[in-house]
């Protein structure tokens, strides 16, 4: 090749490499600001509730926890109006996908070296996209995408719940053993998660008890105990100093003056 291909030849590879890069930085900046007009509450926030069945769950706890979903969005609406004094533009619109039938919940990561959370970042990538394209998700359509990953219970006592989000992305998940009775903690677990998404931070402890006084509710409530309601980034209900209870209903659900500030419904959330 003659030096003056070789300088066409490069000026063309440099002109490509080029237009990608430009295409990945418009790509970014478009997703960052639509992400960050999630909690500017100009419009309603479409989230993805994808159901991931591992496992013969029950049938009638399944249909308890589609229906539900209404009940969720009714009682994020009240909560917004509890800040912002408007239900208008609705917060939270739940769309429900599947269920799809897995054979495992999706990946974790395996520790915090950079390979290590770059096959993670990897493996979640092909875990979800392989669930949204088998439960026909409209993924472009979400703001924000929350798994379900429902397996039956092992036991008639004790039930377990495990969540975790991307903070400020779009993606989270929960896996829980469901039935009849953790319906609405799935969904309570599941709204903790949605919010991560939204830039909410968690409100409790490395013992797992509500930080005070973030993790109230009602921190100005007199008298302060107790609480009514459990903060969704708290997990618990606080009752008196010390006592906490899990929530049992989608009525206890409740947001916090410092997450609603977070998350933009109330003034000095973060930029």
């Amino acid at each position: 090749m003659s030096g003056e291909g070789r300088v066409t030849f490069r000026r063309i590879r440099i002109g490509l490499l080029a237009a990608v890069l430009a295409v990945v930085l418009l790509w970014a900046w478009n997703d960052v600001r639509r992400r960050k007009a999630r909690t500017e509450w100009k419009q309603t926030v479409q989230v993805a509730l994808v159901l991931l069945r591992q496992g013969a769950v029950d049938p009638a706890a399944l249909a308890e926890l589609k229906s539900r979903t209404r009940d969720l969005e009714a009682r994020l609406n009240e909560e917004m109006i509890r800040h912002r004094k408007t239900s208008e533009p609705r917060p939270f619109a739940f769309t429900v996908y599947g269920p799809i039938d897995v054979s495992a919940g999706p990946p974790r990561p395996e520790g915090e070296g950079l390979g290590q959370l770059a096959r993670y970042a990897w493996d979640s990538w092909q875990y979800f996209r392989d669930a949204d394209q088998r439960a026909a998700v409209e993924w472009r359509a979400a703001d924000s995408r929350i798994y379900l990953v429902l397996r039956p219970p092992q036991s008639a006592g004790k039930k377990s719940v495990e969540g975790q989000s991307e903070q400020g992305g779009r993606v989270g998940s929960v896996e829980v053993e469901i039935d009849s009775t953790m319906v609405d903690f799935a969904l309570f677990v599941a709204t903790h998660e949605l919010l991560h998404t939204l830039g909410a931070t968690d409100k409790y402890d490395a013992t797992g008890r509500a930080r005070l006084p973030d993790g109230l509710p009602e921190p100005e409530r007199a008298p302060l105990y107790p609480q009514v309601a459990a903060e969704i980034m708290a997990r618990n209900r606080v009752i008196a100093p010390g006592q906490e209870r899990p929530p049992d209903t989608l009525a206890e659900l409740s947001v916090g003056p410092a997450t609603a500030r977070e998350i933009g419904w109330l003034a000095g959330a973060s930029e």
